[in-house]
This record gives structure tokens, C-alpha cells and sequence, in this order.
């Protein structure tokens, strides 16, 4: 068996050191916002090369805090991509706003610039681009854009850690990057985390008190908050992760770029691009065929991990059918229909890789 993600064989690489800081954590017996929760927060705002990184229970409540905390609410729309996980519209959602869905580029499936530029109104607070999969969006026309029409810039990064445009870091170039840390994504811990990453004073102030219960001082309560702190056991393994991270992403990197070279002379078959000035850090490694319902049969007959991200755009959920009256999005309905992710993780092997992509290429 080839899992989609292998974290078994991860885990012997950084064992000790994790082993080591938790032992100590276990006898400090400092659990909420401690001292390591308060490294990685330094530690990845280096990374990023960001003022703030502010950590939180999940990409999800990153997701919701970093939009509360930017001041955007009921009677506001946010300009969003259809082709995502729905955390990315539910948090939207939370604050009361409108997702607004736009389509997306075929080759990157990001949103479309243009597309978002037709999409703004008087009501639009703020552009929410999803660096899809590990490959940055067009982020500097769609900063020009929110700067242009007076909006908020926020990047969802839960599958992009650790891409760049032009060198910089994803979750760098908005008012806030919402990152995840689910254990599958290229730095991830072993539950749920997140971290919200920011330039802005203000915003990370702000995040600070929603985290922790609307709270500035303990017992003293000026807002409604919640509870979503990063634990400080799991900020121990992601700080023994994040020395790791470029070596991991570099792996994975590796792997996307093999299964691209056996792959990408197939009939109907369109592999990952990366656009000049962007590196793609393969969170997922996707792929486009029409006959990818018989791929993944060959693939799953092998016992090989395979998965379609995502089956059912946004747009034609049922939860925001109010919200799309109908909407066709025709990209992205197309490349519903024909995506499908092979396995992908730094320590795919070439025995693997040759496993995998000798299945696929026997379909054709």
C-alpha cells in the first residue's frame, strides 16, 4: 500500500527532538499559551518575514478570527474562490458576509483576476484568494486590485506554507495569511493548530484578545471571544518541523516533478504547471483527465492512495445554494469533473514513484 500521506515515515526523523521538548513541557506542566506556543509564534513570523504570527486551535478559526478581526461583517461580501475546502466560505460565513464566488485560472485553479475584478461592488469588503495546493495565487494583481477599490487582502495559506512569489512568503502580502496546521499539510502538527500571520499591529492585537476569549487582561472581558489557542505540546512539534520545513517542501518538490516527467506526454492528461517567479510547494500534487474515474479504479486495485480535491465546487453546495441562485462557474466545473491527487509527501520513494505512475500510464 502507497498512502496519500505517509507520516509514519516522517516521524523517525524528528523523534528525538520532539520527545525530548515534550518531556520537558510534561514536566513544566505549562499547557495554554506557554513558552513554546510563544517560539513558534517568533519563529514563524521570522520565517515568513511578517511583524506577527498569532496561533490558534485551527485554519479554520484563523480563517474566522483573522476576517472578525479585519472588521468585516454582516451586509459585507468577500470575493472568494469556488475551488476549495469549505472552511475558506464557512468562515465567511461566521462573520456574518457573503461569500461571493468567482471562477478560477485553469491552469493554477486559483481565482482569476479578471473575474474578480467584474466581481466587485459597492458591498465588497475584501478579496480572500486560496493559494490551492501549494501553488501561489496571482497575488500582486489582486493586491493591486484590493488597493485600487479601498478592499482587504486576505490569504488563505492552509496548503502553501512555504511558497513564495518573487521570494516572498505566501501569507505575507494581505492585511492577514490564515495557515493550517492539520496534520497532512506540508507543516503539520499531530491534531489541530493554526496561526493567523500579519504586518499589522492592530490585527494582531486584535487576535490575541478573540483567541483568548475576548480578553486583555485576565478576568476582564471587552468583547465576545473564544477559546482557539494553539496547544503548547503541538507547538513542539511544529517548532521541530518548521527546522525541517524547507527539506520537506523540497521532497515533496521532488516527487511532483518526477510524476510530472512519467506523466506528462499522456494522452488527455495535464499535469501541475508553476508560473515563472513562483514556487509550488505541492501540498497536493493534481492532476486533469477525462478518464480519471478508471485511473483511480487502477490506482485503489493497487492499493494505492489516490482522492479527488474537490468533487463539489462550492458554489454547488447545497448549504450556499441561497447564496449562487444558480451560479455556473464553467472552469471550475470542468476541472471538478476531471481532477484527481496522487500520493504526495516528502519521503515518497523512486520505487513508489515508479509504482504509481507505471499504474496510471497502464490506464492509457
Amino acid at each position: 500500500m502507497i498512502p496519500m500521506v505517509d507520516l509514519t515515515a516522517q516521524y523517525p526523523l524528528i523523534r528525538e527532538e520532539i520527545e525530548r521538548e515534550l518531556s520537558k513541557v510534561l514536566d513544566g506542566a505549562q499547557f495554554i499559551l506557554g513558552p513554546n506556543v510563544q517560539a513558534f509564534e517568533q519563529e514563524t513570523a521570522d520565517y515568513l518575514g511578517v511583524k506577527h504570527a498569532v496561533a490558534c486551535a485551527s485554519g479554520t478559526d484563523a480563517l474566522h478570527l483573522a476576517l472578525r478581526a479585519a472588521g468585516i461583517g454582516a451586509g459585507d461580501e468577500v470575493i472568494t474562490s469556488p475551488f476549495t475546502f469549505i472552511a475558506t466560505a464557512e468562515a465567511i460565513r461566521y462573520v456574518g458576509a457573503t461569500p461571493v464566488f468567482v471562477d478560477i485560472e485553469p491552469d493554477t485553479m486559483n481565482l482569476d483576476p479578471d473575474l474578480v475584478r467584474q466581481a466587485i461592488t459597492e458591498r465588497t469588503r475584501a478579496i480572500l484568494p486560496v493559494h490551492l495546493f501549494g501553488h501561489p495565487a496571482e497575488i500582486t494583481p489582486l493586491q493591486q486590485l484590493a488597493y485600487d477599490n479601498g478592499l482587504l487582502l486576505i490569504e488563505d495559506c492552509a496548503q502553501s506554507f512555504g511558497a513564495t512569489v518573487d521570494g516572498v512568503q505566501t501569507g505575507a502580502f494581505g492585511i492577514a495569511g490564515c495557515h493550517s496546521f492539520f496534520p497532512s499539510k506540508n507543516l503539520g502538527c499531530y491534531g489541530d493548530g493554526g496561526l493567523v500571520s500579519t504586518n499589522s499591529d492592530a490585527i494582531a492585537e486584535e487576535l490575541k484578545v478573540y483567541r483568548n476569549h475576548g480578553s486583555r487582561e485576565r478576568y476582564y472581558h471587552h468583547v465576545i471571544g473564544y477559546n482557539s489557542r494553539l496547544d503548547e505540546m503541538q507547538a513542539v512539534i511544529l517548532r521541530a518541523k518548521l527546522r525541517h520545513i524547507d527539506s520537506f517542501n523540497a521532497g515533496r518538490r521532488r516527487a511532483a516533478h518526477a510524476y510530472s516527467e512519467a506523466l506528462g506526454e499522456l494522452p488527455g492528461v495535464v499535469v501541475p504547471s508553476e508560473r515563472p517567479g513562483m514556487q509550488h510547494v505541492y501540498h497536493q500534487y493534481t492532476l486533469l483527465s477525462d478518464r480519471r474515474d478508471t485511473i483511480l479504479a487502477a490506482l485503489r486495485e493497487k492499493q494505492i492512495g489516490c482522492a479527488v480535491y474537490y468533487p463539489v465546487p462550492l458554489h454547488q453546495q447545497e448549504v450556499f445554494k441561497e447564496d449562487c441562485k444558480g451560479q455556473m462557474l464553467s472552469v471550475t466545473e470542468d476541472i471538478a469533473r476531471r481532477c484527481m491527487s496522487l500520493p504526495i509527501f516528502p519521503e515518497l520513494n523512486d520505487a513508489q514513484i515508479d509504482e504509481v505512475t507505471s499504474t496510471v500510464k497502464s490506464v492509457f
